[in-house]
């Protein structure tokens, strides 16, 4: 499809105007909070995900417990965007689920005049290159750079065929349908992820060892043995603590060094590639890697954990736990265990510390784990490394096909939006 003889063809001749938000969009108003009793969910400026553009998690509130910045009541249609740090591009639809909610001050909620202009005209158009050209342009502040509403409002957008509203409608309509289409594959694309979150679960769900109170995990009705890794991993112990950095050398020199920010999404990355002199190294051989280790991140994101494999082999290591298998578990069962939602709410109950989390070694030990037989451990990896290799991927699965399909969409978006502008809109 060629964006622009598409566009000629569909707008066959009519003309555009250009009209700022503020003239297609209407006022909106603030929650009076001692006029009400009711409950209200709480759209604040983290509800909303940067990736698929939809609200995800919202608290409830009431006039005894609103934040200061609960205030802007949201209607279906309404099209909210960030204007605190509005680069990362925060903004969403609102639909029958939240309308009649509340927002945070920290959006400019964009109320659609339906008789001349679609919500979702207004939606694509926060979403394109142009807009967000404008808010870089038109933002202030460097450590947390803002927009205001009337700066967000003062943004001209094209209005097909403004003489005839209905015609312009249809046009809004058709550009909008091709574009929903792109969108709603990404989306079915970023929810095939979540499936593997909740397939990984139901795979290690097991009946809870005794004690455990009701409620704490999903009983799956399989009975097997509980251990503490203590038993299975009998050489459990730090990654070296002290201080390193006049140690650091380059590739050709020294000895891969490991680090907590290596450790994610239960697999090591090369994210920062560091090395330790060959002395370093010696005098810290008892943080030297083998395969088949598993390693635990011992403070910040406590709990990300990975399985060293060949390439890591021989690896040093720093502030990690590290547990060398005894021979009676897969270490790559134990991992995937514990990236589960039972698996994180085990290792959380075991941390200590405020803002920056810790663990130790030795809760690492009687930390209990399920262990069916090797035969079913080895059966439920095979599976899992399937799904993994599909959700996970950057040249093969899912993250690949998403990024193609958004550069897909942010093609065609920005081809049938190249509307042609008059030298005051361009300027």
């Amino acid at each position: 499809m060629s964006g622009v003889n598409f566009l000629e063809k569909l707008l066959d001749g009519v003309g555009v105007e250009w009209k700022a938000l503020k003239e297609v969009t209407m006022p909106t108003s603030n929650i009076k909070w001692r006029d009400t009793n009711r409950t209200y969910r709480y759209i604040d400026l983290t509800s909303v995900s940067i990736e698929t553009k939809a609200i995800t998690e919202t608290p409830e509130i009431t006039n005894s417990n609103a934040p200061s910045r609960a205030q802007k009541l949201v209607e279906k249609d309404d099209v909210i965007f960030a204007t605190t740090r509005p680069a990362q591009q925060r903004y969403c639809l609102i639909d029958d689920e939240y309308a009649g909610e509340v927002a945070s001050t920290g959006y400019c909620v964009l109320r659609a005049k339906k008789h001349e202009v679609l919500p979702k005209w207004i939606l694509h158009w926060i979403a394109s290159a142009d807009f967000k050209t404008y808010v870089e342009e038109n933002q202030s502040g460097s450590a947390y750079p803002a927009i205001s509403d009337a700066k967000v409002k003062e943004f001209k957008l094209p209005i097909p065929c403004p003489e005839n509203p209905k015609k312009s409608l249809a046009i809004q309509a058709e550009i909008v349908r091709i574009l929903d289409a792109f969108t709603e594959l990404t989306a079915e694309l970023t929810a095939r992820k979540k499936q593997y979150t909740y397939y990984r679960d139901q795979l290690l769900s097991f009946d809870l060892p005794a004690g455990r109170q009701e409620g704490e995990a999903c009983l799956s009705g399989r009975q097997v043995e509980w251990k503490e890794i203590g038993e299975l991993f009998p050489f459990i112990r730090n990654g070296f603590v002290g201080t390193v950095t006049p140690f650091y050398t380059d590739a050709s020199n020294g000895i891969r060094y490991l680090q907590g920010t290596n450790i994610q999404k239960g697999s090591i990355n090369d994210k920062n590639k560091y090395y330790v002199t060959n002395d370093f190294h010696k005098k810290c051989s008892r943080t030297k890697l083998k395969a088949d280790d598993i390693l635990v991140v011992q403070s910040g994101h406590v709990g990300e954990c990975a399985v060293v494999g060949e390439k890591y082999k021989d690896c040093n290591c720093h502030a990690l736990i590290v547990m060398s298998n005894g021979g009676e578990c897969n270490s790559k069962f134990v991992n995937y265990f514990l990236q589960t939602t039972e698996g994180k709410a085990r290792l959380l109950k075991i941390t200590t510390g405020g803002t920056v989390k810790h663990i130790l070694a030795s809760k690492i030990k009687k930390l209990e784990i399920p262990v069916p037989s090797l035969a079913e451990q080895a059966r439920i990896v095979a599976i899992l490394d399937k799904f993994d290799a599909l959700t996970h991927s950057i040249t093969e699965g899912l993250p690949r096909e998403i990024e193609l399909r958004q550069k897909q969409y942010e093609y065609y978006r920005d081809l049938l939006l190249s509307f042609p502008k008059p030298e005051e809109v361009a300027a």
